[in-house]
């Protein structure tokens, strides 16, 4: 290549590279003068500086978190487009003063042909240009050629004209313990579905090292690129498999100048809870099957009841006789509302206390008293502060948590045996547990559907959800007002200007007010690993994104939870009816060749249903297979990894072994390698990671040394989809080390 054409694309990127400095400072100096203005005691003026304050903040995050590899391609267009016949492509648009394009964002539709052009559909491209970045600078340049009389002319024997340069590039890289985006790599394949509607729900079905996750991630950016009026307020929610995962892929989509998205493995989904434990087989499968919702639900009904006899009240030393039909009438009008349990009760004391007042009145009257309309209200109250009359009431109604409600479950089988006369025994002791025993992930859909079912619990009243309804209606009037003196019309719109007042202390983000909000609505919703998701937690997903915008991405092969799913019709077809598509990736990038046939090979013969993948590279390394022999699994799998160092003392590798011997062996990766390694999501920030099968689930590394894989497959009532995942995940090297 000739020295002046890599010469020539450098000034071109430090050109960028300066325009870029030079809207972080116009930011930063605009955020400061924000921060300084003075505007007394004018609350809405007060609000307004917020405002913009939080969208400069916003934007001054995007220009830092886009540094690194701002631009990454260049299309040379068949027709000039503003007198240029290059176009570059990057992270984000740049514009100069003049608003003419520097570079186009990757997700716009001027830069969807540096994807998917190709010789036979050149898309008005004549060549496709890949930039190598170093830091800022540039160091490799890779064309595709889709115009032959550029090849006629004289080009040196350094430049290549190769269409995988890039891509081969970041394949053979080594990996870190965090996701990198393939934002510069992006196949056809991978663009199309990346690019396709909002509407319903897509399906990403693909074997392990199709770039399934890197898709999803990219789908989301892209999504709020497009459809930001949308989404930019309701936000996107990700959810992941476990905190490995999560951390693995956390920079992502912030590199891609994204902030505004909620990140959550599937045991954070409710409010206040965060676990991580995980239930037995039997009981997970239990749990997350839809019997559960039905279950639920007579737990609330049966906490609505009169008492079987009469009971006496004492109201101001005057006794009086309570029947059970006249609780059971006030039982049944609440019933009929409809409301949830919390919410009903207002309903249920208020016509118990009207009949008790009636009925109260009437005795005073029959004893000599004269009874008018003044003293009825007196009558009413002292039936409500009656300590007597709240017993009553709260025997027959008593507000519920959800927490409290799971926990009476569990702890009392008694009641568990009334609400369920066709379970077995074996089913009712699956569910037992003490009253104190920490919340399972199995538990969270179930808080979450008790919370749906209960309410919101008394002391949360409707006013203030009223007042903020109104104050959003005057936000909006404001914000318009304030664009327009501002004079920055097209440049953010009321919504997000409105988004950002503070009528309280500080609103937080968006995604943090997400999160602490369990009846919050996403705009959109990104799964992972979603095979493994069961009934009940598809179900609190579709409350917290009622219009059904999903992309579901996973591998029926990979399932390995009791309560997964065996295909995606049975998965879905009962929330999403017809309104979901399927779309499937065949390539592999991540995995040699050697190493995905074997694990395809073995995932077969135990009848998984695999999505049959085509590697695009061979590996440089066969499996390697050594025994313990007669000497701790430990030892071996230790002296494995001594082997793999000495091969890339550098690149990052995971020892995957059985829940039973996870801890063992991470503490003998521990003693001989120190701070090098780690044990679970902690490990993945260090050049060694000892996970279990599930906690490896959606990760790659350079090299994984695999213990025991005859155990790992029998652990599990999915063994074989356990062993399929962990093999699947090195991108070079791959040991098993047996017994």
């Amino acid at each position: 290549m000739h020295e002046s054409e890599l010469d020539r694309e450098r000034a071109v990127v430090e050109g960028l590279y300066e325009r870029l400095d030079a809207l972080r400072a116009e930011t930063a100096d605009s955020l400061t003068r924000v921060r300084r203005e003075s505007v007394g005691g004018n609350h809405q003026a007060r609000s307004e500086r917020d405002a913009f304050a939080r969208l400069y903040e916003d934007q001054l995050t995007q220009l830092r978190e886009v540094d690194a590899r701002l631009v990454f391609g260049r299309l040379l267009l068949e027709e000039p487009a503003d007198g240029s016949a290059h176009r570059y492509i990057g992270r984000i648009g740049l514009r100069d003063e003049e608003q003419r394009s520097l570079l186009v964002d990757w997700r716009a539709q001027q830069a969807s042909a540096f994807y998917q052009a190709t010789a036979s559909e050149r898309m008005g491209v004549r060549a496709r240009r890949h930039l190598t970045m170093s830091g800022r600078q540039v160091v490799r340049i890779d064309d595709e050629v889709f115009d032959e009389s550029l090849l006629a002319g004289d080009r040196s024997a350094g430049e290549t004209v190769q269409g995988e340069g890039a891509l081969l590039a970041a394949l053979t890289a080594q990996r870190t313990g965090r996701m990198s985006d393939i934002v510069a790599t992006i196949q056809a394949e991978q663009d199309r579905i990346i690019r396709s509607d909002l509407r319903g729900a897509l399906v990403v079905q693909g074997g392990p090292g199709t770039g399934k996750t890197a898709v999803a991630l990219h789908r989301a950016a892209y999504l709020l690129y497009a459809n930001r009026q949308r989404l930019g307020s309701s936000g996107v929610l990700v959810v992941g498999p476990s905190t490995a995962f999560l951390r693995y892929i956390e920079a992502v989509l912030p590199s891609l100048g994204e902030t505004g998205v909620v990140l959550q493995t599937l045991g954070e989904l409710f409010p206040g809870v965060e676990a991580t434990a995980d239930d037995g087989a039997e009981t997970a499968r239990l749990k997350g099957s839809a019997q559960m919702a039905r279950l639920l639900s007579r737990a609330v009904r049966s906490r609505q009841k009169a008492p079987a006899e009469e009971q006496t009240v004492v109201v101001d030393n005057e006794r009086l006789v309570v029947q059970p039909d006249l609780i059971q009438r006030a039982i049944a009008k609440a019933q009929r509302s409809g409301k949830p349990h919390n919410v009903a009760r207002v309903t249920f004391v208020k016509h118990a206390l009207a009949e008790l007042t009636d009925q109260l009145a009437a005795q005073l009257r029959a004893s000599g008293s004269t009874i008018d309309d003044a003293d009825l209200k007196v009558l009413r109250e002292d039936l409500r502060t009656s300590y007597d009359v709240r017993v009553l009431l709260n025997t027959a109604w008593l507000p519920l948590t959800p927490q409290k409600l799971l926990q009476d479950l569990y702890a009392r089988p008694v009641w568990l045996g009334e609400l369920t006369p066709r379970w077995s025994e074996a089913q009712r002791a699956a569910l037992l547990r003490d009253r104190s025993a920490a919340f399972t992930v199995s538990d969270v859909p179930l808080l979450d559907e008790a919370a749906e079912l209960l309410g919101d619990f008394p002391g949360k009243p409707d006013p203030a959800a009223r007042e903020r309804g109104r104050q959003r209606k005057r936000d909006l009037e404001n914000a318009r007002a304030a664009i327009r003196n501002m004079g920055v019309e097209g440049l953010v719109s009321a919504e997000q200007l409105a988004d950002g007042f503070a009528e309280q202390v500080d609103r937080g983000t968006t995604a943090e007010r997400a999160s602490a909000d369990r009846t919050w609505t996403y705009g959109h919703v990104v799964v992972d690993e979603a095979q493994e998701l069961s009934p009940m937690q598809w179900r609190v997903l579709l409350r917290r994104c009622p219009m059904k915008s999903f992309t579901i991405v996973g591998d029926i092969a990979q399932v390995s939870s009791p309560a997964g799913a065996s295909s995606w019709a049975g998965a879905l077809q009962p929330y999403f009816k017809d309104a979901w598509r399927l779309e499937e990736l065949t390539v592999n990038y991540r995995t040699p060749a050697q190493i995905a046939e074997e694990a395809e090979r073995l995932a077969r013969a135990a009848g998984l249903p695999i999505t049959p993948t085509r590697s695009v590279r061979e590996g440089d390394w066969p499996i390697r297979r050594v025994s313990a022999g007669g000497s701790p699994l430990s030892e071996a799998v230790v002296a494995a990894v001594e082997h793999d160092r000495g091969i890339d003392a550098q690149g990052s590798l995971a020892v995957i072994a059985p829940p039973h011997e996870v801890e063992a062996v991470a503490a003998a990766v521990a003693e001989r390698f120190g701070d090098d390694a780690g044990r679970g999501a902690a490990g993945l920030t260090r050049p060694i990671a000892v996970l279990s099968g599930y906690e490896a689930k959606g990760l790659e590394f350079d090299a994984v040394v695999l213990a025991d894989p005859d155990s790992l497959a029998g652990d599990s009532a999915l063994g074989a989809a356990t062993l399929y995942v962990a093999m699947t995940r090195p991108t070079q090297r791959l040991t098993l080390v047996t017994h």
